[in-house]
């Protein structure tokens, strides 16, 4: 009994030393970027993490962390650029907003990131990707422009879709976690995108949880949810087990 109890404390101490993360800079057409990247092992599935309006933060973070327990090592992606760190909701609207009229930047500042988690030892043969609020956005941009990935995740995010874009090139699965309080992002948007998944041929989960407004996910806010964020948690968790 006393070797067993020693063995799996080395195990438990070896996954901790194991599942310590760092920051990572990297650039994306010369300019500077700065992730978060946590290894769970060699070979592990990879979760790349979209983050929301404000930058990469604790958040992402602690998102990251929470995976590496579960096993999967998880890069965080950076789309403002090294340092760029928004606290006014002015520079969180030009920001994001920058992007959103920019496509083709926002995808490839994207795939830079993907690229990045592959060179930090991440494995994109056996990956998803979500993201939260403006992440959730970017992540299903990314669906649209054909990334190989096995699923794109999007938690309280933007659905609209873009005028002279649709979802034919999507290769992974998609999920969609929603409060049906959001008044930032509609019901209407909501039935919109799960129409344009449908006629594209896409397969898709989309859900939606009672009194759940925008953001329900982030922790310590006003806005946070329990029951939506633990729910939406424990569905996204038992696709990585069923699927990576």
């Amino acid at each position: 009994m006393q070797r067993i109890m020693i063995v799996a404390l080395f195990l438990l101490t070896a996954n901790l030393a194991m599942a310590s993360g760092s920051y990572t800079d990297y650039s994306v057409g010369g300019e500077s970027f700065q992730g978060y990247f946590i290894s769970a092992g060699e070979n592990t599935p990879l979760v790349v993490i979209v983050h929301d309006w404000d930058g990469l933060t604790d958040y992402e973070v602690k998102r990251a962390h929470m995976l590496a327990e579960l096993g999967y090592s998880a890069f965080a992606v950076d789309l403002f650029g090294k340092g760029v760190r928004p606290t006014e909701t002015a520079e969180k609207k030009k920001l994001t907003g920058m992007l959103y009229s920019d496509r083709d930047r926002m995808r490839a500042l994207l795939e830079g990131g993907l690229q990045e988690a592959a060179a930090r030892g991440g494995n994109l043969d056996n990956s998803v990707v979500i993201g939260y609020c403006f992440g959730g956005a970017a992540v299903l941009e990314l669906a649209r422009s054909g990334a190989d990935l096995k699923a794109f995740i999007a938690f309280h995010g933007g659905l609209t879709t873009p005028d002279n874009q649709n979802y034919e090139k999507v290769k992974g699965k998609i999920f969609v976690f929603h409060g049906s309080a959001d008044t930032a992002v509609t019901m209407d948007q909501f039935a919109q995108l799960a129409k344009d998944l449908e006629a594209a041929g896409v397969y898709h989960e989309m859900t939606t949880y009672s009194g759940a407004p925008h953001a329900f996910t982030v922790f310590g806010s006003s806005r946070y949810h329990e029951d939506a964020d633990r729910k939406s948690w424990q569905r996204f968790t038992r696709f990585l087990k069923d699927t990576l």
